[in-house]
């Protein structure tokens, strides 16, 4: 037994810290979990969960899935509020929260609700508003404390009128008129769930197009559905300034375009990026520093330049997921204990909850003509598919990458209701190299979307063959 308190202190409750902890408890090592916020699951639970949760809330209450069955007026409730939607996702964050609370208390960690920062590289305060000078210490630290939304630097937000992503939970009522600033995974899903409430938005970024990394295909047809739901793009634009303007009907505000534009919203929302959540943790006593935008620097395996010091999720950048997040803590967990164990492959899904969900493994069409392999696509519509049909969902397209010659599986692109769960499939066949005569030789169940890549796979093979 060593002479510290714990084996391991984990600051942050997220996916990455929870996953730590639990890994490091049932190997039976002592683990405290210290959060700052009052309850289990840190901002995850708070905005990743809750807008999600908020997504299919809105969806629900505006009928919009069942839209293109019983007509464009079709609605399950007129005159949709801010407090409708937070009924169930309020529900959905107090069960995630109950839930991983549970998993911790079963797995024996301390659980300390209270400010952490750093006195040393193995000693840590944990303040809280009863006792702000109450220390422990450990022989490892995992930092697990996320990111938050980047403050822009010249633009002041009260909240309610100019506001960020993780502010959208305490919003009073719904904007009839919005701007989103920033194009990117967090700025589109909101974009696009309040675009299904009958809010006109209006999207700004400064890129040229859309999701960068994404499949060129998949971006043109996320943008149309977008369009046909109401969003008008800005992009290649860049704010200058936003205007107040009181009115007898309310406070509105202007944004104004460095190229000269004008939008009048009731709201703005900015989504410019996510910021390491270090402020407070007094990192230099342990010796550590971060990048302009908070995050800390690691190696392979997560440890940062202090040995002893991990640091995983939001709080080291890219890609930020809750499902790479939950990967790293525990690989941490296990390369801080001596488990042997892999790291986290390249080949990961990346999904996003826009309406309609696109979802991606794998290697897109540009990126496979930048390294000169010869490929061909394989495509399926949903509106060959039979649940789509039942679902009212014919809008939806999935792509196959594949290897001409051995017909390899290289990437897989979804947009279409059910995209992120789909996706899993071809994550599946690429890990193990499987090739499209996997999906042509196998029996899927009727009807499921996974039928999309049967069709897909019979699409490409009509393409090569002579």
């Amino acid at each position: 037994m060593s002479g510290y308190d714990y084996d391991m202190v984990v600051i942050g409750s997220g996916p990455a810290g929870h996953r730590a902890a639990v890994q490091a408890a049932k190997i039976g090592k002592r683990v405290a979990v210290v959060e700052r916020l009052p309850h289990i699951g840190g901002l995850n639970v708070t905005t990743g969960t809750a807008s999600k949760a908020l997504r299919e809330a809105a969806l629900h209450l505006s009928g919009f899935r069942e839209r293109t069955l019983y007509g464009e007026s079709y609605t399950v409730k007129q005159n949709i509020t801010m407090s409708d939607l937070m009924v169930s996702t309020n529900h959905v964050m107090h069960q995630q929260a109950e839930m991983l609370r549970s998993q911790l208390a079963r797995n024996r960690t301390d659980m300390f609700h209270a400010e952490a920062s750093f006195v040393d590289r193995h000693t840590i305060n944990i303040a809280t508003e009863d006792d702000p000078n109450t220390t422990i210490t450990a022989d490892k630290v995992i930092i697990a404390v996320g990111s938050h939304s980047t403050q822009p630097p010249t633009i002041h937000t009260d909240g309610r009128l100019i506001f960020l992503s993780d502010d959208v939970m305490d919003l009073p009522e719904l904007p009839r008129v919005l701007t989103v600033v920033g194009g990117g995974a967090i700025g589109l899903e909101y974009a696009s769930t309040f675009a299904a409430l009958g809010v006109r938005v209006t999207l700004v970024d400064r890129s040229p197009r859309l999701l960068p990394f994404a499949d060129d295909e998949i971006v043109d047809a996320l943008a149309y559905h977008l369009r046909e739901n109401g969003v008008t793009f800005r992009l290649n634009e860049d704010v200058f300034d936003i205007e107040y303007l009181p009115g007898e009907r309310g406070n509105h505000v202007r944004v104004l375009l460095r190229s000269g534009k004008q939008i009048m919203s009731d709201a703005v929302m900015y989504c410019v990026g996510r910021t390491g959540a270090t402020e407070g943790l007094n990192l230099e006593a342990a010796g550590l520093e971060t990048d302009e935008r908070g995050r800390i620097s690691v190696d392979d395996n997560y440890q940062t330049s202090v040995e002893g010091i991990y640091a995983v999720g939001g709080v080291i950048g890219f890609p930020d997921l809750v499902s790479t997040s939950q990967m790293q803590g525990r690989l941490a967990a296990c390369h801080a204990f001596d488990i042997p164990t892999n790291s986290v492959p390249g080949l990961f899904p990346y999904a996003v909850k826009t309406t309609p969900e696109v979802a991606m493994v794998g290697k897109t069409e540009s990126r496979l003509t930048d390294e000169g392999i010869p490929y061909e696509v394989g495509r399926a519509q949903y509106r060959e598919i039979a649940k789509s049909v039942i679902e009212g969902d014919e809008s939806g397209i999935l792509k196959l990458l594949f290897h001409i010659e051995t017909r390899e599986l290289l990437g897989v692109h979804i947009a279409g209701e059910g995209a992120a769960e789909l996706v899993q499939i071809g994550q599946a066949v690429i890990a193990h190299g499987g090739n499209l005569d996997y999906f042509v030789e196998s029996v899927t169940s009727f009807p499921t979307l996974a039928e999309a890549y049967v069709s897909a796979a019979l699409d490409g093979f009509s393409r090569i063959e002579e």
